[in-house]
């Protein structure tokens, strides 16, 4: 009566058996794609590794493939881990939020007048609003600090007191 329900689990637990290592690392992979930061990555190698290495020789049992599972993911881990820690960030390329900190130091040449501490600077390819002293169109200004987008300065030609 039970028959063709046994045979369809034994069906089942020899596919499982079979490609459930591949089906666990895929697994592991799609969620790396879908999470930040590199977690499921070397877990997902290591269950690829352990399915190859069980289709290759069906003989081994659970036991060793978890136990290989597990070596091969800590030592993914350990080599991901010392590649991922030699890699280095440029310190400028990281604040793309903050341009108007880059600016700070520059100096520049005032395209309208600052009157009542407020005017206008051109840098490259923009246009600033500028806070400073009062000082007349085409003075030269250092950057000294920003505010949002407003940019502090003071004027070039002075000297830092």
């Amino acid at each position: 009566m039970f028959l063709p329900l046994a045979s369809a689990a034994d069906t089942m637990a020899d596919f499982v058996a079979s490609y459930g290592w591949w089906i666990l690392g895929l697994l592991l992979l799609g969620l790396e794609l879908l999470l930040p930061g590199v977690y499921f990555l070397f877990f997902g190698i290591g269950a690829l590794l352990i399915g190859t290495n069980a289709f290759l020789f069906p003989s081994l049992g659970w036991q060793s493939e978890l136990l290989g599972f597990i070596v091969v993911s800590v030592l993914a881990a350990l080599v991901g881990h010392r590649w991922y820690g030699q890699r280095s960030e440029s310190s400028g390329a990281g604040q793309i939020n903050k341009r108007t900190d880059r600016l700070i130091g520059r100096t520049a040449t005032l395209s309208e007048a600052i009157v009542n501490g407020r005017g206008r600077v051109s840098i490259e390819d923009g246009w600033w609003s500028v806070a400073g002293p009062d000082l007349p169109a085409g003075a030269r200004v250092e950057i000294v600090g920003a505010r949002g987008s407003v940019l502090d300065v003071r004027s070039a030609d002075q000297p830092v007191s």
